[in-house]
């Protein structure tokens, strides 16, 4: 009996080995997809992205001088586009008591951002509860592998080029360790605008000297505007769209995106393709 108790105590022991500690300061390291997470992504490059008609008519739509409305300049990341941009501090939260984790709590520099990650098993609200930035997420692990399910996040952009993700999406996540560098997975469903989950990773470096220092933002007026007046672009009225294709000589049909750009192959159908936006309209 003494031998099946000590087999049965190792045995519910393992998952806890397999955790791993994410706690400390986390710098984020741009090499992959640097042009798209510095500079920012180009006017009209969907390329990779699963959209569908309706999230290609809204990308076509939008305006970069949106970001100048007071409105918009001190506006977060939401939790599934923050995980590209600026560095992190992760903790935990964890019962005196049982000594349990109830929440992992991330801190991003950029906005000062605050998210909490439950970990004490409780449900996801019902549809109808509020939608914030931060969404609202719960993580359990598999093995070494922290997974994290987001839901309730308000509508955002899935490229910084107005690729829209809809409140409707749901987030889920896969963080994993390996030494002093951590990968966050994120996988994106969408029912509005994607046709298939879109997948990125992003990668961090453990560095427990750095610092995050404040994020204080202030809004102003930049530009004087006529009251109530957006910057869009009206269907079929953008004239910056064909830019991307011919500064690289890209099929314009390759950079409208779609599921099939996502995959090696394609490559082989665009081979004979006309280049540049302006060519393939003709």
């Amino acid at each position: 009996m003494k031998a099946l108790a000590c087999g049965l105590l190792i045995g519910l022991s393992v998952p806890l080995f397999a955790q791993v500690d994410l706690v400390g300061e986390w710098v984020a390291r741009y090499h992959e997809d640097f042009a798209e997470r510095i500079p920012g992504p180009e006017l009209g490059d969907y390329l990779g992205l699963p959209i569908n008609e309706a999230g290609r008519l809204r990308a076509d739509s939008w305006d970069a001088s949106l970001l100048t409305l007071p409105e918009f300049q001190c506006r977060p990341h939401t939790s599934d586009y923050g995980t590209r941009h600026s560095n992190a501090r992760i903790t935990k939260e964890v019962d005196t008591a049982t000594q349990q984790v109830i929440a992992i709590h991330l801190h991003r520099e950029w906005q000062a951002q605050e998210r909490t990650i439950w970990m004490d098993g409780r449900a996801h609200p019902p549809d109808y509860a509020a939608h914030t930035w931060q969404g609202f997420s719960t993580g359990k692990w598999e093995g070494p592998m922290l997974t994290i399910t987001t839901t309730h996040l308000k509508e955002y952009f899935i490229r910084r080029n107005g690729v829209p993700r809809s409140e409707r999406a749901t987030v889920v996540e896969h963080w994993f360790r390996h030494g002093d560098y951590l990968t966050m997975m994120t996988i994106v469903t969408d029912p509005v605008y994607l046709t298939e989950p879109f997948i990125r990773t992003s990668d961090y470096f453990n560095d427990n000297t750095h610092e995050i220092p404040a994020y204080p933002c202030e809004a102003v007026t930049e530009i004087d505007r006529p009251a109530g007046v957006i910057p869009h672009h009206l269907p079929g009225q953008n004239k910056f769209l064909e830019e991307f294709a011919d500064k690289y000589k890209l099929p314009l049909e390759a950079v409208r995106g779609g599921a099939q750009t996502m995959y090696p192959e394609y490559r082989v159908k665009i081979s004979g393709m006309p280049r540049g936006g302006a060519v393939a309209t003709k």
